[in-house]
């Protein structure tokens, strides 16, 4: 057994040692980028997967850690915006959370996980007791006192933490000064109260980076990390491309994640509920001018349409420009001309629209 190491209190020296360590293992991994994967623990769990947990027998928590274990369950359900496995614990599972006895954790680690038996449901949490004598002090829970006081560690946190790695999710590469601490929850050293982050209870965005791109959203509709910075696809049809004035032309766009290797399990993925523009430009002209917001399809994903009655022949794209709240880049589709002719007598259609719009 070889858990992986976590929440370690980070003396000055030995620890940055460490910490170089892993950046290096990391090879592309860089400060604010979605977290790296556990080394050598390719594995996921199944999508949306409900995974069972009990206490170990010899080694049940007190009421106070019990509650705090089984919120950090919910919040990874609450905050994991992917189909990321979620945790529930049960009268009996083949997975084990344990609080003090026995443990593998290193020396220094006030807790520490084993999911090398995932495949089988089977994963472990070990939590060290509260009042443990380390070298820099004895550990306080918080969540042990009645009053919390300084130093004390969130166990709420440190087992949605825990739980992150049994998803899949390696120690968060943060700049030199931390400053991008709270953008995850899966950290080399946990922070105690009172600094930044010390009891945070949802995964941070360059966490639910990493568990988009291993596991992809629950849905179209929902936003993209924006601990990623992912390219946009955005294509638009027209029918008919020819017609009478006055009649009506049907657009249609759809908007998808670019088919791109970087975007592992998000890739070509439909994107729904976004803000898609139609657009025309006079032939010959360089002035684009934008006519209508494309309502999004109830029944495609991904797709916007919208109708209009063009009078003269004009070029015609959709753009998306994507939000500062989510990791995407904005995208312009391909040209699309909708020619336009005259028509008189009695059997031609009205020259004024029928639907949707028009000139």
């Amino acid at each position: 057994m070889t858990p992986y190491r976590v929440h370690q209190h980070r003396p000055s020296i030995a620890a940055a040692a460490v910490v170089l360590a892993l950046v290096l293992f990391a090879g592309t991994t860089v400060a604010h980028g979605p977290d790296p994967l556990i080394p050598g623990s390719g594995t996921l769990w199944h999508p949306n997967q409900v995974v069972p947990f009990q206490w170990q027998s010899i080694a049940v928590p007190p009421a106070w850690m019990a509650t705090a274990i089984d919120l950090g369950a919910g919040d990874v359900g609450e905050s994991r915006s992917s189909r990321a496995a979620v945790f529930v614990r049960a009268a009996s599972a083949p997975a084990a959370i344990a609080y003090g006895g026995w443990n593998p954790c290193d020396s220094y680690g006030i807790a520490c996980m084993d999911r090398t038996g995932m495949t089988n449901g089977v994963f472990g949490v070990w939590f060290r007791p509260h009042g443990w004598a380390f070298d820099w002090g004895n550990l306080r829970w918080c969540q042990a006192q009645s009053t919390p006081t300084n130093g004390c560690y969130d166990a709420e946190n440190t087992a949605l933490d825990e739980l992150g790695h049994v998803e899949i999710l390696g120690h968060h590469v943060n700049f030199n000064d931390e400053s991008d601490f709270t953008d995850a929850i899966v950290q080399y050293a946990g922070h105690a109260r009172p600094k930044a982050g010390w009891n945070a209870h949802a995964f941070g965005r360059c966490d639910i980076a990493r568990l988009q791109l291993e596991y992809e959203r629950i849905d179209p509709a929902n936003p993209v990390s924006t601990c990623l910075s992912l390219g946009s696809t955005l294509t638009l049809g027209a029918s008919p491309t020819s017609l009478y004035a006055g009649d009506t032309a049907t657009f249609t766009a759809t908007l998808k994640i670019s088919y791109a290797s970087a975007a592992e399990a998000l890739s070509g993925d439909p994107l729904s509920d976004r803000t898609v523009s139609l657009q025309r430009r006079a032939i010959g002209s360089t002035t684009w001018t934008t006519v209508a917001t494309m309502p999004a399809s109830a029944t495609v994903e991904g797709a916007y349409t919208l109708s209009w009655s063009p009078t003269v022949t004009y070029d015609w794209r959709a753009v998306f420009t994507a939000p500062s709240t989510e990791g995407l880049n904005s995208s312009t589709s391909p040209i699309v001309r909708v020619s336009v002719s005259g028509c008189t007598g009695s059997g031609c259609p009205q020259s004024v629209p029928r639907s949707g719009g028009g000139a």
